[in-house]
């Protein structure tokens, strides 16, 4: 009996020191519901959704990077660089007379062409120049930052009118007890239905997602996947299977680099503007979503679905702050302080971070 109850505790333990983080969203939620305002509303719950898209965007595109073992610093103002690009083609495409849809829908495509040559740069620095990530994407961070200063002069581009339509949009609108309305925002509503109007799904986090999970489902269920989890796991041992690791590591560099260009899409599309520290706090918070989901900094693991739970870990605690009008630095300590926790936790329980996978 008394063996029986030893089992089931330690059983019990691993499970909860495995699946801490989904605990810690739980508890931190909890807290936030308790000492806030209507955190628990409709209206908030969506908030924390468009709050977690940039950071999840940023964190899968850095899952295959940490996966093989490296770093992109550079995700943040690669994010900067593509709102500048976008939000200069959108106006310049607008403004020789095309209609808004095909600018917004070439300005994009131009945009997340664009964003690929960092990417592109930065794999070849790390592939076959060797240099080491750290300093190739740092090195990275500071040339595209520099770049879209360049382009926008050091002043915020502002995108035509409609812009932001589709960023903004929902896809249902419900009056209660009068109407409802698919993709289409109700026109001609008092003022008492337009404030008892409930909108239902961001249309930029359904993008965000769909994304997200083509791109989870190429790194557990493709080739491309496994070789990024071998090239991780041992360089050497990938090369002799036979995997081009070089070519390999571009394409990688290169898809942390569209992410964050797609990030830059959305942005614009949410904030009809262009500006080159766009993304310049969120380079962290993508690191530390990877590395709570449970990836390895030394390589050879991670999962989109962890990072998914890392963004929202980091939605929740942003939303909570602000819906407790706690000063934005002190948002900074306490991320740093969960990155740590994870990092310490993959240091000496690295047997349990890798069963949570």
């Amino acid at each position: 009996m008394t063996d029986t109850v030893a089992l089931k505790s330690r059983q019990a333990g691993g499970w909860l020191a495995r699946n801490w983080a989904l605990l810690f969203l739980l508890l931190e939620t909890i807290a936030f519901i308790v000492l806030g305002t209507r955190f628990y509303s409709l209206e908030n719950l969506q908030n924390i959704l468009v709050a977690c898209t940039w950071v999840l965007l940023l964190g899968v595109g850095e899952t295959f990077v940490i996966i093989t073992g490296g770093i992109d610093l550079s995700v943040g103002f690669v994010m900067g660089f593509s709102t500048v690009i976008c939000a200069k083609f959108i106006v310049l495409l607008h403004g020789v007379g095309l209609p808004m849809p095909v600018s917004l829908a070439v300005g994009a495509l131009i945009c997340l062409a664009v964003g690929l040559i960092p990417g592109f740069v930065n794999g070849l620095l790390v592939a076959r120049l060797k240099v080491p990530p750290f300093l190739a994407t740092f090195g990275m961070y500071g040339i595209a930052y520099g770049v879209a200063e360049i382009i926008c002069r050091n002043t915020p581009i502002i995108a035509p009118k409609g812009t932001g339509y589709i960023g903004n949009e929902y896809f249902f609108y419900i009056v209660p007890g009068k109407l409802f309305s698919f993709l289409t925002r109700p026109q001609n509503l008092s003022r008492l239905e337009l404030r008892s109007m409930i909108t239902l799904v961001p249309i930029i986090t359904v993008v965000a997602f769909l994304v997200v999970g083509i791109f989870g489902f190429v790194l557990r269920r493709t080739r491309f996947g496994r070789h990024t989890y071998a090239i991780g796991g041992s360089v050497d041992a990938a090369s002799r299977a036979g995997i081009n690791v070089a070519r390999h590591l571009t394409f990688v560099y290169m898809i942390s680099s569209f992410f964050a260009s797609m990030a830059g899409v959305l942005f614009v599309l949410r904030y009809v503007t262009g500006t080159a520290d766009a993304g310049s706090s969120l380079m962290l918070d993508a690191v530390v979503a990877v590395v709570i989901g449970g990836a390895s900094l030394y390589g050879g693991r991670g999962a989109v679905k962890g990072t998914i739970l890392g963004a929202l870990i980091i939605a929740v605690l942003e939303t909570g702050m602000v819906n407790l009008s706690i000063p934005t630095f002190n948002r900074y300590i306490a991320i740093g302080g969960i990155l740590i926790l994870a990092v310490l936790i993959d240091q000496f329980f690295p047997e349990l971070m890798t069963r949570g996978q």
